[in-house]
């Protein structure tokens, strides 16, 4: 992991003109995130670059000094429209409103920028559509991120639903862990990747109480050398209720977990099973 420099004065003058949806300003305002993105894209832009779900346009304009030329692609109308007023400036970025999974890209690219990221990827597309794009990626070339690390801790949550402990929420969301961290999965983006998910893996109690369910953790492999953990708007750790049992230290609960990426939050299935 290396330390990250703030933002320069240009940088944070540029944003502030930025048009954005409320969503966007709330990513514009996390300055954690930016950062690292920014530099991750000095490290790796060059040549052609795609922007794959590229919003407002942030990271196109990050890699506009570093690029010979950038395809922004962005599906949604709304954001689309307020990327072009950001791209006025720039002639070296194209604009394409559509899903990326069905533009024919003239060149391939040097580095693939993909920010549609979600806690262990359940709740983006960033999955099947980098998987459908990685035939337009040079041999040498690059994927910003790479890759993802998912974790898991046992955890006593008051809820009965699916739910992410995001500090934009109006009210926050308590819970204990009560376990150390477990990794259950990696993934690299050069790779193809399978969308469906089954693991199994356990996790040891450290602290007396009632488990009653599962926190979701995934830390963000921006190069590697850059290793971006969770901000608040880059994968908020995701809460995962399982009903509820006493357990002591010592005590193993063994979980079973599948979920579909890009599936979202209802194609998760959990069981659970204490071993004293």
């Amino acid at each position: 992991m290396c330390a990250l420099k703030q933002p320069s004065e240009d940088f944070l003058s540029m944003k502030a003109k930025m048009r954005t949806t409320p969503y966007h300003f709330n990513l514009l305002s996390d300055t954690e995130r930016l950062s690292a993105f920014l530099e991750a894209i000095k490290q790796k832009a060059k040549g052609t670059v795609y922007d794959i779900g590229a919003g407002c346009g942030i990271l196109s304009i990050l890699a506009v000094p570093y690029s010979n030329f950038i395809y922004a692609v962005e599906k949604d109308s709304r954001s689309a429209k307020l990327a072009e007023s950001n791209f006025k400036e720039f002639n070296n970025i194209l604009l394409i409103n559509d899903d990326a999974r069905n533009v024919i890209f003239e060149d391939k690219a040097d580095l693939i920028i993909c920010e549609m990221l979600d806690t262990a990827l359940i709740d983006e597309e960033q999955v099947p559509v980098v998987n459908s794009i990685l035939k337009y990626l040079k041999d040498d070339g690059e994927i910003i991120p790479q890759g993802i690390l998912n974790g898991a801790e046992a955890i006593y949550v008051d809820r009965d639903s699916i739910c992410y402990d995001d500090e934009f929420e109006s009210s926050r969301i308590n819970y204990q862990i009560l376990s150390n961290l477990v990794i259950y999965s990696e993934f690299n983006f050069k790779n193809l990747i399978e969308e469906y998910v089954e693991t199994e893996f356990e996790l040891e109690i450290c602290k007396k109480g009632t488990f009653s369910g599962i926190k979701i953790t995934t830390f963000t492999l921006l190069t590697n050398y850059i290793i971006c953990g969770p901000t608040p708007m880059l994968n908020p750790p995701l809460l995962i209720p399982t009903g509820k049992m006493n357990v002591n230290i010592g005590d193993i609960i063994k979980v079973k977990l599948s979920y579909k990426m890009g599936g979202g939050l209802d194609s998760i299935q959990t069981r659970v099973k204490k071993i004293s």
